[in-house]
């Protein structure tokens, strides 16, 4: 059985609690290796390599940072398909999402790369003669990485390019169920030639590994992808620093009767059954017309029906496993409280193969907007379906949820989607297309409960940065501004 290490100043090192925890293949429940169960000592010591290594890299310019960025790009899309296969076998989704999880990763290093000769500021003229206004970006300093496991390589990514481009030293905490991912590209980083201490890899639990890296006074940015609740205690425990948080979703797609649905019921399947439902922008809600009702469910059971459950290395294979036994467990009991609740079992709700953490695609209908299916993120392969009228009830329900995260609506009518993209509550809305399937060069994040404000891809760089102003005055005298004589 291999053991893996945490990666401080440049070595890969043992945790000092002399502790590991065992990483299972989901498909199978086989150990894939152990990892360091670290402790608030590592966290310290990957810290202290993160602030040692501070001057010298923020100093290193700009655009030879992104030098390191366009080697890691490349280095990724050279192991592609090795990453592919570690990714299936550790985290469960199927091949090709993997595959473009990697892709994705290789296009945000590419894409941030090149803030390395732009990291624009702005000049704007003063109110006052002979005085220059300008403003600049500088990095924040220690920033702490502490990402999940539904896209262990991408979502790390979204992070750490703009992290390292923008001037700042990284201490990096993967989720505890898809360390492997996180670490091979650590190792790429590695490889890449980025000086040792920049990029700090520490593995363990949110209480011993989490917690001492959000309360940590010497780590001045914080950016977090997780549950809402892990936001919450973020949120009260890191103290004055710049924290960005993207957190859960309950994304709807809605239908109305002049839809395709044939490609309405295409973006369902994707959205509520990709990554087994296991996606912050899944779409887990479908708002469906009274008049396509049945139709929309006729053709979206035929096509469910068909979907094939299994090990994501089989690229046959449609739906993945869920990452864990309590994943199962969570799906198990969201059926019962819908069918607790009135809603229609038409399809699934059942464990599938034992000898992994399968559950089979399910869709209730019949569900009604204040439902706890139609609430609260379940975090699998679970879809709603909820009737409407017309389009003011479908936006009314689409935001009837105290999550904004992701929505899209099928429609041939221009006054149904400019309405709609108008009144939705969310940070995307897609039209005629499902919720998922954001492109690293527009900006990601969501509004009410999803986070804090916080943008990732093409807006990364102003999470990693701040914005320095800055006035030249040659005038030769003392000018005051606002008027002050």
């Amino acid at each position: 059985m291999q053991e893996y290490k945490n990666y401080i100043n440049g070595k890969w090192v043992k945790s000092s609690s002399g502790k590991v925890f065992k990483n299972l293949n989901p498909a199978n429940k086989r150990i894939i290796g152990v990892f360091q169960d670290s402790d608030e000592h590592d966290v310290s010591e990957a810290i202290e390599s993160a602030e040692n290594s501070l001057n010298e890299w923020r100093e290193t310019p700009a655009p030879k940072r992104a030098e390191y960025l366009y080697e890691i790009a490349n280095l990724l899309r050279d192991d592609q398909e090795r990453l592919t296969k570690i990714m299936v076998s550790e985290m469960g989704k199927v091949y090709k999402e993997a595959r473009g999880d990697i892709q994705e990763a290789i296009d945000i290093f590419e894409y941030m790369a090149g803030e390395g000769r732009r990291l624009f500021g702005i000049t704007t003229p003063s109110e006052l003669k002979n005085k220059f206004c300008m403003t600049t970006r500088i990095p924040i300093g220690v920033c702490g990485l502490i990402t999940p496991w539904n896209f262990p390589i991408a979502i790390p990514s979204w992070k750490l390019a703009p992290a390292l481009v923008g001037g700042n030293t990284v201490v990096f905490k993967p989720s505890s169920d898809a360390p492997l991912s996180a670490l091979e590209l650590v190792k790429i980083i590695e490889k890449s030639g980025v000086p040792k201490g920049v990029v700090n890899f520490v593995t363990g639990s949110g209480k011993d590994v989490g917690d001492p890296l959000v309360k940590s006074k010497k780590v001045r940015c914080l950016s977090f992808t997780g549950s809402r609740d892990t936001g919450e205690h973020i949120l009260r425990n890191a103290g004055l620093k710049k924290v960005g948080l993207e957190l859960g979703g309950k994304n709807a797609i809605i239908v109305m009767d002049d839809a395709n649905l044939e490609l309405a019921v295409e973006g369902i399947i994707w959205g509520g059954f990709g990554t087994t439902g296991q996606r912050c922008t899944a779409s887990s809600r479908v708002i469906v017309h009274k008049k396509v009702k049945n139709a929309l469910e006729n053709l979206l059971l035929n096509k469910v029906r068909r979907l094939k459950l299994g090990n994501g290395l089989d690229k046959n294979i449609d739906v993945g496993p869920l990452i864990n036994e309590k994943a199962v467990e969570k799906s198990v009991m969201y059926t019962e409280v819908g069918k607790n609740e009135g809603a229609k079992l038409l399809i699934g709700g059942k464990v599938g193969n034992r000898e992994g953490n399968f559950f089979q695609p399910t869709i209730f209908t019949n569900v009604k907007k204040n439902m706890r299916v139609a609430q609260e993120e379940i975090f699998g392969p679970v879809v709603c379906l909820i009737t409407i009228e017309d389009i003011d009830e479908a936006i009314e329900v689409c935001n009837s949820i105290s999550y904004g995260l992701s929505s899209s609506i099928y429609t041939k009518n221009l006054n149904n989607s400019f309405k709609a993209i108008e009144k939705i509550e969310s940070g995307l809305i897609y039209v005629n297309s499902s919720t998922i399937g954001a492109e690293v060069h527009l900006p990601f994040g969501g509004v009410k409960d999803t986070g804090n404000g916080t943008r990732e891809g093409s807006s990364g760089i102003l999470e990693f940065t701040e914005e320095k102003t800055i006035y030249i005055d040659f005038s030769d005298k003392m000018q005051k501004a606002q008027g002050i004589d």
